[in-house]
Parts: structure tokens; C-alpha cells; sequence
């Protein structure tokens, strides 16, 4: 695997509950919740039925651009997310058009609310209140305890309706998910740039807009991320918009590979996979920092974790990124002789060409270096989603998961599960997993729950 240059600031794990997709505003995919393998089945939840993608698969190929065997970008709604906060689990439905709360120790549905469309994004739950978005284009607060409507903000300034996906959804659909930051709830709503699409940031007390913008040239899809000064909008098979959270205003359009993963280390933004599974790093200022293949990627204070469709790998990135940083460095210097060597003579001629030997030969130890920052490396034939939990790399298959030690990614258990383990998520020693067929199943340890009464 070729790895450039990464530089990801360590990334606070979210703390034990799991209240929103992928942990936390940042989506990092990791929790301090240890799992005690071997994991039991305690319940399965199926009767939501299955989830109503938005969007079909890509084609095998793109023979225009001549890439073949296409990685599908836009997934958000392969399976219902979940939310897990105070005993309780939460989840979106695009089949039944409800929000949904089940007991999370025992699957008992507890309540659910109804919409006007499609909820195809994790809810997020903050404060005893659960927020979640729907195609009909409105923002839901809901008392977390039993399901009873808090508030409720339409974000476009009218209610058009359009047949969807075998549905009558909005003009302005809510295709980002909600995500929450200091009492400040962070949405979007709109598909279509030539009818606008609106980026709001709502008080979670009260829905009241603090600010919304329109802005007449995106397509938001995918879940919104949140940085401390920054909120990145994914944009569907285009590559994400930076914002500016203090006002809303638009900064910057990034480069690189477009997609619907991403994940936010410090105010650096991972996204991909684009059309072959490649990954950009770029910071909120928009300088691009990385390229390297994968599907997927959890970074902690030492060690970054890298998923790719055949591999799962652990890299110490401390040293990686002062490594890469010099390699940088050194080859910005060498373009720079190279370039002044036509004008050169003399002994300043052979002093450039000493210097060029040098650092030549620097490189190829650098190179050799970097391989070196490679931990381990192993086969994974679980290429669909992956989180880390406590000391484990939990992944997601066809019909089953597989756990694996992050210290050396040795495996250690495995499990069946009824569909592609899409959605992932860990909370209080137990594991949850969201499949495409509309499962929820949850795994536990019974022993250690024995223990702990």
C-alpha cells in the first residue's frame, strides 16, 4: 500500500455512549468501550423493513474515463445508523418513514414517531432530546423518553413536493443528517443546485435559526462533520464544502476524491473513497496533505488504522508524519537544483550536484523508513464498514463480523449476521451492528454483564 504524507491531530475518543453516526461531530468510529470476546447475540431487531436507498450502485465500470470495478460513494443510507445514549438505541427508517427508539439491553421497542418521508440518517441525541432530518424536508426535536415532538423547522421557506424514490418528498430534502456542536444543531436541506440548497444552524433549546444561507451550486448528500471552527458538508459524488461556522459562509470547496465518508481529526478532513478507492486528507484551509488507498480510516494519538477492500493495516503516525514531512521538504529542495542547475557552473555546479547525492540518497532511507511505520498489515475480507472499540478493530462483512486486535491485528472472533454489516456502532460493552437487509443485531458478553451486577 502507498502511503503520502499524513498529518492527522490526535482525535479525542467519544465517551460511552455512542450518540450520534460514527461516535461523535468528528465521526471518528471510535470508543473507549471495551468488548469481552467471544460477544453473544442478545437480540435482533428486523421489523422496520429494509432500507430504501436513495440511490442505486454505480455501474461496474466507467469506460469513458477507463476505471473499472467503480467503489460505491454514496452509502449513507445502506442500513439504519444508530444512535445509542442512556440505555436506549435510535435509528431513522427510509422504509416506514419513522424515527425509531428500542431498549438497547433487550430490542423492546420503546416508540416511534412518524414523518412525511424517508429518515435516511442516524439521529443525533443530545441532552435528553433526539434530532434527525427527513426527505420531507423538516428537522425533528424529539423528547428522547417517549418520542413526544419538542419542535419541528421546515429549513427551505416552502413546502414543495416531488415524487422520489416511490415517495412524495421535498424539494428540499434533509440529505446530510444532523450534527450538534455547543447547543448548536448543524443542518442542511436541498438536492437540486438549481433550486438552491439551504446550511442552517438551528438552537437545539428551541429551533430557532441562528443563521442559514443559500447557496445555488451544490448538492449536500452524506453526514455533516464538525471541527472546532469549521463544518464540512459532504456533496454527494462531488468532494466536500468547508463552512465557516460562526455565520454559515461558504470558504471553500476542497479537492481531491469525492465520496461520502469522511472523518475529522483535529481541522483536518479525511474523505473518499472516489470512483477506486482512493482517500484525500486535506486541513479546513484547504491545502490537500494526503492521497492513499482505502475505504475507510480511525486515527488515535499514536496509531492510525487503514481499511481498505482487502486489508486492514496500522501505521505509527508520529514518526510517519515527520518522516514525510522531511521527504517533502528534501524534494521541494531537489526540484529547486534541479531547476538552477542549467545556470550554474563552476563549483557552485558541484556543490548543487553534491547536495542532489545527498539527498537522493536520504530519500531512498526515508522510503525505507516509512515501511517501517507499518505496524502490522493483514488480509481483511470484511471491506463494508469498520470502528474501533476499546483495544479491537470491529469489521463488517456479507453476512458476518469480524473483530481484530488493534495492538497486531491478530483476529479473535467472528460472527454471523443477517446481511452486509453495513453500520456499526459499540456502546457499553455491547456491539451493534445495522445490516442492508433492515437488521439490527446487538452482542454482548453475559458473563461479564453477570459480573458487573
Amino acid at each position: 500500500m502507498l502511503y503520502t504524507t499524513l498529518l492527522l491531530a490526535a482525535t479525542a475518543f467519544s465517551g460511552a455512549d455512542w450518540p450520534t453516526f460514527r461516535g461523535n461531530a468528528a465521526r471518528t468510529g471510535a470508543s473507549k468501550a471495551d468488548l469481552a470476546f467471544p460477544l453473544t447475540e442478545e437480540w435482533v431487531h428486523s421489523g422496520s423493513g429494509r432500507p430504501q436507498n436513495a440511490w442505486p450502485g454505480p455501474a461496474r465500470h466507467d469506460l469513458y474515463n477507463k476505471v473499472v470495478n467503480l467503489t460505491p460513494r454514496l452509502w449513507f443510507d445502506r442500513a439504519f445508523y444508530v444512535s445509542i445514549a442512556d440505555g436506549r438505541l435510535f435509528f431513522g427508517s427510509s422504509a416506514d418513514e419513522q424515527i425509531h427508539c428500542l431498549d438497547a439491553e433487550t430490542g423492546e421497542e420503546l416508540w416511534s414517531y412518524y414523518t412525511e418521508a424517508p429518515v435516511r440518517f442516524a439521529p443525533t441525541v443530545v441532552g435528553g432530546k433526539v434530532i434527525a432530518g427527513s426527505d420531507d424536508g423538516v428537522v425533528y426535536c424529539l423528547r428522547a423518553s417517549n418520542g413526544e415532538l419538542i419542535w419541528k423547522e421546515r429549513i427551505a421557506p416552502d413546502d414543495q413536493r416531488l415524487p422520489g424514490n416511490g415517495r412524495m418528498i421535498s424539494l428540499w430534502p434533509v440529505r446530510t443528517g444532523v450534527v450538534v456542536s455547543n447547543g448548536i444543531a448543524y443542518v442542511t436541506a436541498g438536492l437540486f443546485p438549481s433550486e438552491g440548497s439551504y446550511v442552517a444552524a438551528l438552537k437545539v433549546s428551541s429551533g430557532d435559526t441562528v443563521w442559514k444561507n443559500n447557496y445555488k451550486d451544490m448538492a449536500p448528500q452524506g453526514y455533516l462533520l464538525a471541527s472546532k471552527d469549521h463544518l464540512f458538508v459532504p456533496a454527494s459524488r462531488s468532494t466536500p464544502y468547508v463552512f465557516d461556522r460562526r455565520d454559515g459562509k461558504r470558504l471553500r470547496q476542497l479537492g481531491g476524491n469525492s465520496g461520502t465518508f469522511a472523518i475529522v481529526a483535529n481541522d483536518d478532513l479525511v474523505f473518499g473513497p472516489g470512483k477506486t478507492g482512493d482517500m484525500t486528507e486535506a486541513s479546513g484551509s484547504g491545502a490537500q496533505i494526503a492521497s492513499f488507498k482505502g475505504q475507510h480510516m480511525i486515527v488515535t494519538r499514536g496509531t492510525s488504522y487503514i481499511h481498505t477492500t482487502t486489508e486492514l493495516s496500522a501505521l505509527k503516525r508520529e514518526e510517519f508524519v515527520s518522516l514525510t514531512k522531511e521527504r517533502g521538504e528534501l524534494n521541494k529542495r531537489r526540484g529547486e537544483l534541479t531547476s538552477s542547475l542549467p545556470n550554474l557552473s563552476g563549483a557552485d555546479k558541484s556543490k548543487a550536484e553534491r547536495e542532489l547525492k545527498r539527498s537522493a540518497e536520504r530519500l531512498g532511507e526515508i522510503e525505507v523508513a516509512i515501511r517501517e511505520c507499518i505496524l502490522w498489515r493483514r488480509v481483511c475480507d470484511e471491506p463494508l464498514d469498520v470502528i474501533l472499540a476499546g483495544d479491537a478493530l470491529i469489521a463488517g462483512g456479507e453476512d458476518y463480523i469480524a473483530a481484530y486486535a488493534a495492538k497486531d491485528g491478530a483476529k479473535l472472533w467472528t460472527a454471523p449476521v443477517d446481511g452486509r454489516a453495513y453500520g456499526l456502532a459499540a456502546d457499553d460493552g455491547k456491539l451493534y451492528v445495522s445490516t442492508d437487509s433492515g437488521a439490527i443485531h446487538c452482542f454482548g458478553n453475559p458473563s461479564e454483564e453477570e459480573d458487573s451486577k
